[in-house]
């Protein structure tokens, strides 16, 4: 009896670690190689590996593919750049990556962010690409370069002269005082949640109250949005959210309905929040290569005093 129990039992589980790889012959094969042990497994539909330290192992080789497969991404990132150089005062070709100092500019960081793998040198106050990013740096770099050249001081300056006086200047000037005033008009009967992110017409805002002011709704339709007919708005105060907020904010599954636009606000898509994030994350940046510099200024100071 005890034969028979003993029979039917279960084999007991193997100790591994399995994986799931591309079906190209290649990796097959380096994977065969690096792990002659590894056995295709039809109920798992991966590979596995046995051994206690198999997933350890296999995470490593997978690293080493993936730094090998950089390496030689950048390495044809750079002969494509030998082949067909981008020459420009804005960009210097790094001994490991492209170096891009230009003046500042928002339309140059959106679409300098949209290269894979750039990072931004706060201590060199530059961006960095890798050579193995170059053909989206080339289809990007016209936008890039005329957005810098815009961006000259001696370019500012023409364009301020050329509109000083004009009405283009005043309404200018109008939005930017009006701004910094940090309202905004919501309807009197639809006030939207307080201390949430909310999508609006200025871009994704956390509303911290409102005492009842009413809005002029010449105001509104000219600094905002179209106001209603017969509609009848309050000022409400809001602050720009912080990106931990915003990085668990959920956003909307759809698009905002015409209904919620006329309304003048509601629940932020992906790509309005995405916009926000990235602004935050600029400023969280701009914070801390601040106090680094303030902390690095009182040490040399504190230094000199000795």
């Amino acid at each position: 009896m005890n034969e028979e129990t003993n029979d039917q039992s279960p084999a007991p589980a193997r100790v591994g670690a399995t994986t799931d790889l591309p079906h190209d012959r290649i990796t097959i094969a380096q994977f065969r190689e690096a792990f002659p042990r590894a056995r295709w497994s039809d109920r798992l539909n991966a590979w596995f590996v046995p051994g206690r330290t198999a997933q350890k192992r296999i995470s490593r080789w997978l690293a080493e593919m993936e730094a090998e497969a950089d390496r030689f991404a950048d390495e044809k990132g750079r002969d494509a750049f030998a082949f067909e150089p981008i020459e420009s005062r804005y960009l210097e070709a790094g001994p490991a990556t492209f170096q891009i100092r230009t003046p500042y500019s928002r339309s140059v960081i959106d679409e300098i962010r949209e290269i894979p793998h750039a990072r931004w040198d706060g201590d060199r106050r530059l961006w960095t690409v890798p050579y193995r990013s170059f053909d989206e740096l080339r289809r990007r770099w016209p936008a890039i370069e005329r957005a810098a050249m815009r961006s000259e001081p001696e370019a500012r300056r023409k364009r301020r002269e050329a509109l000083k006086g004009t009405e283009a200047d005043e309404t200018s000037k109008a939005k930017a005082r009006e701004r910094r005033r940090k309202r905004y008009p919501v309807p009197a009967h639809d006030v939207p949640p307080f201390e949430r992110a909310i999508g609006t017409h200025v871009g994704v805002a956390f509303f911290t109250g409102t005492d009842g002011e009413l809005a002029d709704p010449a105001t509104v339709s000219v600094f905002y949005f179209p106001a209603a007919e017969r509609e009848e708005y309050v000022w409400a105060s809001w602050r720009a959210g912080a990106l931990e907020e915003l990085v668990t904010t959920w956003p909307a599954r759809t698009p905002p309905t015409q209904s919620e636009l006329d309304r003048g606000w509601w629940t932020p898509t992906l790509d309005e929040l995405r916009i926000a994030r990235r602004d935050a994350r600029s400023k969280c940046r701009a914070r801390k290569q601040k106090q680094k510099q303030k902390d690095k200024s009182s040490g040399e100071r504190t230094a000199d005093g000795l």
